[in-house]
């Protein structure tokens, strides 16, 4: 097999790399390739993108070395990798925004298609702006994308029946593929003491991920302090609030995706206090480290967090997310019971290997359909 991932619009081997997790989207693509299968990787980046997977031979880097703009190389991409693609056994997407390059790919070399989507571009976009036509095109992209697919992967549940209820997709063509975490990278670490009272955020800081509530929630919780993970256009500002608060703040910036389970390990807990999310992966990992976690009661986090049983949810207000900070400190007997089922939850059902067997399995049922 020689199967093609076509990377989201605009996206390349060294965005991955800046945002610290090549390795974790690597990771899959190692675990699904059998002895003799290939890969090859259509990306967004310049020419030199390959350097990233330097040493892994079964795989190619197809970027855009002509330095078109992204619109125009994703209507390109497939007559200008037209010799790669038509070597291929399957097409693969990573998220939605981007797939009509595999689409079109798929109409002129007649190769089967499996469109994996995080989230769902448009509900993000509806969030995001208040442009009707933007709306009105994105979902047309998106279900003009996800019709033309032989085969959907989703993460949850949730995405499944919005999939096959919005866009009229058969459930028998969609496919659960939780949001995975390396088990093996991502584990509790007994000898780690954790550091009472030390919250911790990881995430893009961008006005969605509502970090300004979070520092004015840490300000009224005696004893506490936090550490941000991240980068984005709301970090200048961010950082003039802390100093303008009574918060112990500290910004990291962007860290590997390796340093995420130590600064896990000494936590006290994770506080995700997003007003939306698609399905985030941070919280799987916080899980399979032990480190309890905080999250709004928003789409895509109570759609992962069970409330009292896996962690906590919260409203989207500092003085909430002060309360919800409280309960988890308040009570560690409880918080230790939630932690556990959290740990299970992403052994047994979020693991690298879990994610790696469903989705060679469709894979599978594509190629013994011819």
């Amino acid at each position: 097999m020689t199967l093609v991932v076509f990377f989201s619009r605009g996206v390349s081997l060294e965005t991955w790399q800046r945002a610290g997790i090549l390795e974790r989207e690597l990771s899959l693509f190692r675990g699904l390739l059998a002895p003799g299968d290939r890969a090859a990787f259509v990306t967004y980046g310049a020419v030199d993108d390959g350097r990233h997977v330097n040493g892994w031979a079964d795989v190619e880097v197809l970027p855009n070395r002509w330095r078109l703009p992204g619109n125009v190389y994703s209507l390109a991409a497939p007559l200008l990798h037209w010799r790669a693609l038509r070597a291929a056994t399957l097409f693969r997407t990573n998220q939605i925004n981007g797939a009509w390059t595999a689409v079109i790919a798929r109409a002129l070399h007649r190769r089967p298609l499996i469109l994996r989507c995080g989230f769902l571009w448009a509900d993000n976009v509806a969030r995001m702006t208040t442009s009707a036509w933007r709306r009105r095109i994105t979902r047309a992209l998106e279900r003009f994308c996800l019709r033309q697919a032989d085969r959907v992967i989703v993460a949850s549940a949730v995405h499944r029946d919005d999939v096959t209820s919005r866009y009229g997709v058969a459930a028998s063509r969609v496919t659960v593929v939780p949001n995975y975490v390396d088990t093996e990278e991502f584990r509790p670490s007994p000898r780690v003491q954790r550091d009472a009272g030390h919250v911790l955020f990881v995430g893009r800081l961008e006005p969605e991920k509502n970090v300004r509530a979070l520092i004015d929630a840490v300000t009224l919780v005696h004893g506490t302090r936090l550490t941000v993970v991240g980068d984005g256009t709301e970090r200048v500002p961010l950082e003039a609030h802390a100093r303008g608060s009574d918060a112990k703040v500290t910004f990291l910036g962007r860290v590997a995706h390796g340093e995420l389970p130590r600064l896990m390990a000494s936590a006290t807990l994770l506080a995700l206090p997003s007003f939306f999310e698609g399905v985030p992966k941070v919280i799987v990992e916080a899980m399979a480290c032990g480190l309890p976690v905080l999250g709004t009661r928003v789409p895509g986090i109570r759609d992962l967090v069970s409330d009292g049983q896996t962690g906590l949810l919260c409203g989207t207000a500092a003085t909430e997310l002060a309360e919800g900070i409280r309960a988890v400190l308040a009570d560690p007997a409880a918080t230790a019971r939630r932690a556990d089922a959290a740990l299970a939850f992403a052994q047994h059902g979020c693991s690298l290997s879990t994610a790696v067997v469903r989705e060679r399995a469709v894979i599978d049922e594509l190629l013994s359909a011819g």
